[in-house]
């Protein structure tokens, strides 16, 4: 019911703005002075508006247009993630946590995350929530095929019931059984938008929230017994659910809502043909509220060690944390573009008991507030960009400071981009404090803040290529690493005094030759400088597709049908933890160096798109050596179909 009461005050919010305010503003991220298209126009000849009127703006007010058409691009985001998962390794099943080929390394946090972070894929942060503006209603429904039993659905609604007030509505549901015991996942994800702007053009408003649960069965991968069978290719093992996993009813969830307003007001402007300034006050805050919890009705202390019970596991991280920032920016067409802003964050994250260890004994909670301040700058000079932000904890429990400087070159047919960042932040908390009934999973730590500094070079043509160089050094960088703990391996939280060094580097091409055939080629070396196994990735990862593309039935068909090949070489591939929903390092075994081939077949009609794949179609007549991570193994040939469906009203 409580949940009822917010839409409603949702939804009347801006009306109630509108009410008190005359006016109409270009939509957020536009800055032509042209009015919106309303609902019920249409351009000349009762003609529709054209799909570059259908507006998409990001969290930084950057603004893109809806796209239905059918491209090869499309092809590697038509996944669960809606995105492109070239440097991520799926698991078997659909849902399920993805290990990181590649590694991203964030400079503009100044705050640790809760943690369970392989769990977080497909979790809506504040940037993955996007506004429209649209001259008539959209809807877009998303269908696909999950593994063995279940179905993938996205489905989304957006409209502007005035030109000034837009809404969307959003939810994400899958349930996939998968081939193997105990792999079932079950995910939905609610999202709801709105935004508003005067038709004086000085107030601005967008708000969201989200509801999220992600449910996973946690198998912990095969038994030494089964895996072996694997590997051996036991005739009787063919069929995937015989092979016992090492936990038969553990089962994760991660779930969260959020609560997000930002708005904000001008104060001075003139907009002319000559000259342009704007000075505005703007006020975000959000509270968002999550737990992570891992439940077992029996212990398995064969895999994951002594428990304190004999029965009902379950371990509940909790984490609240919420923000309030206020601020000025003023853009002036000579002098560029400034922000600066104030900020205070609160955080409680912890569980609802003490725990006495052997080392110690474990506190409940970890609670505090941090008082930022935040700035930002950007100016346009001819084909030059230049841009800088920052932000640090000036004051309350947590330090954490970040600076970022970036120059772009514009030219013909290529952008040149520059940056050099800085950061330093601490570690996430469960890595500063965990408990569980299990024994082992119980620590508190006191460790230093994590220091990176990074390099960034960026190649940007439709012409010639693009390219991406990072290059990374880190400090004190904590991490998960496989420890001996009794007769058992854990996963135990670990600072390093050891410098790392971190190169990637990236490169994508596309091709078209004789018409209708064309190739795209992506590649990316990398190269880590340290003393031990502490953070692995693959030397070369590699993803090439042939295709053809065509038009039928006088255009009213277009069809693409293809190769997939993608291949990583072998490395010390991080081990997956349920207990914790984390990644950790290993130095026990090296996986990968096996290609991983996927045929598809794609066809487009008016503005639906189609898509047929047949994953990893080589495993019939490949060793049994490919995995996600150890003991997890990868999924064998798969035959899945889907739809994405455009409505414009």
């Amino acid at each position: 019911m409580r949940y009822c009461f917010f839409f409603i005050v949702l939804f009347s919010l801006p009306w109630c703005v509108s009410a008190q305010r005359s006016g109409g503003l270009t939509p957020i991220g536009q800055d032509q002075d042209d009015r919106p298209i309303s609902n019920k126009e249409l351009t000349v000849d009762g003609e529709k508006p054209p799909i570059t009127d259908y507006l998409i703006i990001s969290q930084s007010r950057d603004t893109t247009y809806v796209d239905t058409t059918l491209s090869i691009q499309k092809d590697y985001k038509f996944n669960y993630l809606r995105s492109d998962d070239f440097e991520l390794m799926p698991f078997q099943n659909i849902g399920q946590p993805y290990n990181k080929l590649g590694k991203q390394v964030h400079m503009q946090q100044i705050m640790p995350g809760m943690g369970a972070n392989a769990r977080h894929d497909n979790y809506y942060e504040i940037d993955d929530v996007y506004d429209y503006y649209v001259p008539t209603p959209l809807t877009e429904l998303y269908f696909k095929t999950a593994v063995n039993q279940g179905q993938q659905l996205d489905a989304f609604f957006t409209s502007n019931l005035s030109p000034q007030f837009n809404f969307s509505i959003s939810y994400k549901g899958m349930r996939s059984a998968g081939e193997y015991v105990n792999t079932l996942t079950s995910t939905g994800n609610f999202k709801f938008t709105s935004n508003y702007f005067t038709k004086d053009k000085k107030y601005r408003l967008r708000l969201h929230t989200t509801f999220q649960d992600l449910t996973n069965q946690e198998s912990g991968g095969l038994t030494v017994e089964s895996l072996q069978g694997f590997i051996d290719e036991d005739e009787d093992l063919d069929d995937r659910g015989r092979l016992e996993p090492n936990l038969n009813d553990a089962e994760s969830l991660l779930e969260g809502r959020r609560f997000y307003i930002d708005h904000d007001y001008e104060l001075l402007g003139q907009k002319d043909s000559t000259s342009y300034y704007s000075a505005r006050i703007y006020n975000t805050a959000y509270f968002e509220d999550k737990f992570y919890r891992f439940s077992e009705p029996t212990p398995t202390p064969g895999f994951l060690g002594e428990s304190y019970v004999s029965s009902g596991i379950e371990g509940k991280t909790n984490y609240e944390h919420s923000l309030v920032e206020a601020g000025l920016t003023y853009d002036h067409y000579i002098l560029g573009y400034f922000k600066a802003g104030l900020a205070r964050r609160d955080y409680n994250y912890g569980y609802d008991r003490i725990v006495n260890t052997s080392n110690g004994v474990v506190d409940d909670r970890l609670i505090g507030e941090v008082y930022q301040f935040k700035a930002a700058f950007a100016k346009r000079l001819g084909v030059f960009d230049f841009k800088a932000d920052g932000a640090i904890n000036f004051a309350g429990d947590l330090d954490g400071q970040y600076l970022r400087a970036a120059a772009g070159l514009q030219l013909k047919d290529v952008l040149l981009t520059a940056s050099a960042s800085v950061n330093s932040v601490a570690p996430d908390f469960n890595l500063q404090l965990h408990q569980s009934d299990y024994i082992a999973y119980n620590w508190q730590n006191n460790f230093e803040n994590i220091k990176k500094q990074q390099f960034t070079f960026k190649i940007d043509s439709d012409k010639y290529l693009d390219a991406q160089v990072d290059f990374t050094t880190m400090q004190d960088h904590a991490y998960f690493n496989y420890e001996n703990v009794g007769v058992l391996f854990t996963p135990q939280p670990v600072q390093t005094d050891q410098d790392i060094t971190y190169l990637k580097v990236k490169v994508h091409r596309g091709f078209r030759f004789l018409n209708h055939f064309g190739s795209d080629h992506t590649l990316m070396y990398q190269s880590v400088t340290q003393q031990d196994n502490i953070f692995n990735v693959p030397e070369f990862v590699a993803r090439n597709t042939i295709y053809y593309e065509g038009e039928f039935f006088k255009k009213a068909l277009k069809l693409q049908t293809g190769v997939t090949l993608k291949y990583f070489s072998s490395y010390f591939m991080d081990a997956y933890d349920p207990v914790l929903g984390e990644f950790y390092t290993q130095d026990r075994v090296e996986l990968g160096d096996y290609p991983l081939v996927d045929i598809f077949l794609n066809a487009k009609i008016q503005q639906t798109r189609i898509f047929f794949k047949l994953e990893h179609a080589n495993s019939p007549f490949a060793d049994p050596d490919y995995f996600s991570a150890p003991l997890h193994p990868y999924r064998d040939l798969t035959l899945r179909f889907g739809l994405v469906w455009n409505f414009f009203l």
